[in-house]
């Protein structure tokens, strides 16, 4: 593969070896690798929650081994930490293939996708991430690939240009996004297998923090697991992240055992309240009711309020909101809800223009 500093390229086997190349960004430090390596599920059945989309992915690998072909490009959509990226690599595991990880900027140029694909093998898997930021060009030589395992090249310039079809090994793409609404209908039509991850459930987080603080080998008790997985968003990334920066506080002040006591403080130490809300969520919400009566608001004055990036705000803050019932979202514009108002402590007006529009 021809090493290009643009393009960033990891190869996993699927016997747990891993090599990468990474050219144009900062290495992760050994505790990130920690925390998003080795907490996450190694094997299928370790995987919690989703428990829909992991039943209709064995069904498709299975049948995939049965007729020993490689499994159907899959699309992967929903919020960020759900386990896109983890389950992409157990479908890896359970195949017995290799999987390539890059993401949809890091291929800037139809060559650096050409020089991804000519080097897979034959069932191999190549996992996208933020697929819907591929550009158009990539994109649009991504479809044969997709399609017909073929690679189209254009050779020379003007009149005499001629188009050149490399045959490529049966490969397998799993992409992934957070924003399936931006991706183009064509691409999106050439994933056979489509799922979306939920938020998950405080039950199926409370085991995905206790095996967390096993591979941490920090003490833990159920009470201050259940608390983690009240507050963790329904996001299993968040939660391994409350559960390391408590496992620190724990160190510091304590014994390095994790209790409830310990725990409080810790959450109000990291400004994390009872429903998972962080500063951010906070001010966002409170940018709506004080600022513009409660709504409706367009995002794009939002950010400029709160000084956010519109990416950020619809991809980071609002999925939760919307998903507890804080936030509405009308044809004009954000709405604060009723509960919002409460949890916060403020009075809902008693007649206003934002309350009937709830």
């Amino acid at each position: 593969m021809a090493k290009d500093k643009k393009t960033t390229i990891e190869k996993v086997h699927s016997a747990g070896s891993t090599s990468s190349l990474q050219a144009g960004s900062g290495q992760e430090t050994p505790e990130e690798e920690v925390l998003f390596t080795s907490l996450r599920a190694s094997v299928w059945d370790e995987f919690y929650g989703q428990k829909n989309v992991k039943q209709a992915l064995n069904i498709a690998i299975s049948a995939a081994k049965k007729r020993k072909e490689p499994i159907e490009h899959i699309l992967l959509y929903g919020p960020p930490g759900l386990g896109k990226t983890t389950l992409s690599h157990l479908i890896a595991k359970e195949m017995n293939v290799n999987i390539r990880v890059t993401s949809g900027p890091a291929i800037e140029r139809a060559g650096d996708l050409a020089s991804i694909l000519t080097n897979l093998e034959k069932g191999d898997i190549l996992f996208i991430d933020e697929v819907h930021r591929l550009n158009k060009v990539v994109e649009e030589t991504l479809y044969p690939a997709m399609e017909d395992y073929a690679l189209d090249i254009i050779i020379g310039k003007g009149p005499s240009a001629r188009t050149l079809r490399l045959d490529l090994p049966q490969f397998t793409i799993i992409g992934a996004t957070t924003r399936i609404g931006l991706m183009s209908a064509p691409l999106r039509d050439r994933f056979g297998v489509i799922h979306r991850l939920a938020f998950y459930e405080p039950d199926e987080l409370f085991e995905i923090i206790r095996k967390g603080a096993l591979k941490l080998k920090t003490k833990i008790d159920k009470d201050s697991i259940a608390e983690i997985a009240a507050r963790a968003r329904g996001t299993p990334r968040i939660a391994l992240k409350i559960l390391k920066r408590i496992r620190d506080f724990a160190q510091v002040h304590s014994t390095g055992e994790i209790t409830k006591d310990i725990t409080d403080k810790a959450l109000k130490m990291l400004d994390v309240d009872s429903v998972g809300l962080d500063n951010s969520d906070i001010r966002y919400l409170k940018a709506i009711i004080d600022k513009h009566g409660g709504g409706p608001v367009g995002v794009e004055t939002l950010a400029s309020t709160i000084s956010e990036d519109t990416g950020t705000i619809e991809e980071v803050i609002e999925p939760y909101l919307l998903q507890i019932g804080f936030l509405k979202k009308a044809p004009r514009g954000r709405l604060a809800t009723p509960a919002a108002y409460k949890h916060l402590g403020i009075d809902l007006p008693k007649s206003s223009k934002q309350q009937k529009l709830i």
